[in-house]
């Protein structure tokens, strides 16, 4: 059935495609830039992407389109695999080649020693976001604060490294492939990697190939994207957003309860193998069509024991009832 014979659907509210759109971002580009290009080129309103490249990174770049923006936080706690390139003997403001060079030291480290220094980088670690990131000390973006020349002390953060690949010595030229959970940086590895060898190093150049569960297999690169269809590009590479829900336990409806839903309702349902009380984006809501309706969690019934309540805390627009139930 399509989404306007649907008896959940708000033809008012809905986008014309929702949905992750998988790009091979190529270096020297921002990520806000291929977000407003893809905008643009699909004529989508909404659209954010799940997880920032660098301007001299390459590699993919998961555009949300639609209300797929509203489910971000599901896919952004996936693993990233990345390849990398390190120049060893060089320490530089951003920990990568386009900062200052603050250090040059001589490289008299061999093949050996780089692995060793390499394998206290594996598991769980404890890194100090670089002062170019993203993140927000005292509401403000610390690139921002860096641009500026400001300084201000980072807590560390637990992040984790679960595999450590080598692929090329040729020193002072290193390479690796690495997975590591979200939220780390492989240019502070790259600089903590130096600092273990005592010559220093930084970040030559980084590809990502994956971040779960989506891989660069389909993605699009910028010239399709100028040259192709919107159909074509979004039949040929999208995901639409059903599929890409599917991460997560998905919990069918019957039509009875996805209208109670779509009212703002919590109806009681038999839970089966869904996890319950596992947060709000935990489980999908899917109505009788195959159709997802919302995301949220799962909560014991307390007045009827082996039921549970389907609690929505995002609700996408076709979802959503109007008038009275």
């Amino acid at each position: 059935m399509s989404p306007a014979a649907s008896p959940y659907h708000n033809p008012a509210a809905a986008p014309p495609w929702s949905g992750l759109l998988p790009v091979d971002k190529p270096p020297g580009v921002t990520s806000h830039d291929v977000v407003d290009r893809v905008r643009r080129r699909l004529r989508s309103r909404g659209a954010g992407h799940l997880g920032t490249l660098d301007p001299a990174a390459s590699g993919l770049l998961m555009i949300a389109l639609g209300a797929a923006t509203r489910c971000a936080p599901v896919w952004q706690s996936g693993a990233k695999t990345y390849e990398a390139t390190v120049r060893l003997g060089v320490t530089t403001s951003t920990q990568d080649l386009q900062g200052e060079v603050l250090e040059r030291r001589e490289v008299a480290v061999d093949e050996a020693q780089v692995r060793r220094a390499a394998l206290g980088l594996v598991g769980g670690i404890e890194q100090v976001p670089p002062m170019v990131s993203a993140l927000k000390v005292g509401g403000q973006r610390l690139y921002k604060l860096a641009r500026r020349g400001q300084e201000v002390e980072r807590a560390p953060r637990r992040v984790t490294v679960h595999a450590w690949e080598w692929l090329e010595f040729a020193l002072p030229e290193v390479r690796f492939r690495v997975v590591v959970s979200g939220g780390t940086y492989v240019r502070t590895l790259a600089h903590d990697l130096g600092g273990r060898l005592g010559c220093g190093a930084a970040l030559q150049g980084l590809r990502r190939l994956r971040s779960e569960p989506f891989g660069l297999e389909h993605a699009v690169t910028l010239r399709d994207l100028d040259s192709s269809p919107p159909a074509e590009l979004l039949a040929r590479a999208g995901v639409p957003l059903a599929e890409a829900l599917r991460v997560l336990p998905v919990v069918a409806l019957d039509p009875g309860a996805a209208e109670a839903l779509g009212f703002g309702r919590r109806p009681a349902i038999a839970p089966g193998a869904a996890p319950l009380g596992a947060g709000p984006r935990s489980v999908a809501f899917f109505g009788p069509e195959d159709q997802p309706l919302a995301l949220g969690e799962l909560v014991p019934d307390a007045a009827v024991p082996g039921l549970a309540l389907a609690c929505p805390h995002v609700v996408f627009p076709w979802a959503v009832r109007q008038g009275r139930p």
